[in-house]
């Protein structure tokens, strides 16, 4: 690569780290001539300003092996080349097929926080290994589960729980048994839309009971199922139940509680939970069948 490239500039002006001027007091307290500070700060500065020239232009994500550059030494992506017709977004000259292999290199050095630290991941990753363990991260955040709205909404367990009761207004209970009722004027009507959620709050932890009605090909049905709110390693230690009936029937359905980390929508459209035909939604509500009634009971325990 030509001498006059920007990456190699970049750290040539960014390498030194220039200390702040100091007082005689804090001269005093403080060791002015350390080198391993001297180095830590260095470092930091250095890898900081990498990390910056690892940013593609176009797309803003961390940019991995084959990094290209245009003859002026800009770089891009991999993944963006196609999308800017071949040109440089910076300077607009062609990309050519040139490889910036001494940035590649560079980032085989670096080692960096996990970008979800604010949650509490501590870990520390060679750059090439950091994107794969993001997206396993145990610390990293859930998405907003209430399923009646497009959320965008973020976050750990508590900061959601505290969400959901205050912006969606979900109904909160504490203990492991519920016994709900649910009822709809005109059951002839299906929107493809959440009726209820609710949150239940038991062995230290919470779940969401999910209640909607959806189109099933042509015919109409209703589906109930439970949401752990936390990893799928951790739902896999409780089950639940769930019970409807009318008339001396009923049907009952057992399952392991789904992560919030599958969406609702990939829960329901897998049919993992209690199915009920409208018919038979209709038969268990009694009366003249225009009017959904539906009792829906179940508990949730904890498995040895």
């Amino acid at each position: 690569m030509a001498s006059g490239s920007p990456f190699f500039d970049d750290l040539r002006n960014k390498s030194e780290v220039v200390d702040p001027p100091q007082t005689e007091e804090m001269m005093d307290v403080e060791s002015v001539n350390d080198p391993t500070q001297t180095a830590l700060k260095s470092n930091v500065t250095v890898s900081s300003s990498v990390h910056e020239l690892l940013e593609c232009p176009v797309c803003l994500n961390a940019m991995y092996p084959p990094i290209h550059q245009c003859l002026n030494g800009h770089t891009l992506c991999y993944g963006c080349k196609p999308r800017v017709h071949n040109r440089c977004p910076t300077c607009r000259h062609e990309l050519g097929n040139i490889r910036c292999l001494a940035l590649e290199k560079v980032a085989a050095s670096l080692e960096l926080p996990c970008k979800y630290q604010s949650y509490g991941c501590m870990g520390i990753y060679p750059y090439y290994s950091k994107d794969k363990h993001e997206k396993q991260c145990v610390y990293r955040p859930y998405n907003c589960p209430y399923a009646g709205s497009e959320c965008t909404v973020i976050g750990d367990i508590p900061y959601l729980v505290g969400h959901l009761k205050d912006d969606h207004k979900v109904d909160m209970h504490n203990g492991s048994t519920f016994n709900h009722r649910y009822v709809k004027s005109n059951p002839h009507e299906v929107e493809n839309a959440t009726w209820m959620l609710t949150v239940f709050s038991c062995f230290g932890q919470y779940f969401c009971l999910h209640f909607e009605a959806f189109q099933l090909g042509m015919a109409p049905v209703y589906i109930a199922f439970l949401r752990f709110m936390g990893d799928d390693n951790e739902a896999k230690n409780y089950s639940y139940s769930l019970e409807v009936g009318g008339n001396g029937r009923k049907m009952i359905w057992q399952g392991v509680p789904r992560s919030i980390r599958d969406t609702h929508r990939k829960v329901r459209d897998s049919f993992d939970g209690l199915i009920i035909q409208r018919n038979m939604a209709l038969f268990f509500s009694g009366g003249d069948r225009k009017e959904l009634k539906l009792r829906v009971t179940g508990r949730i325990w904890k498995e040895q």
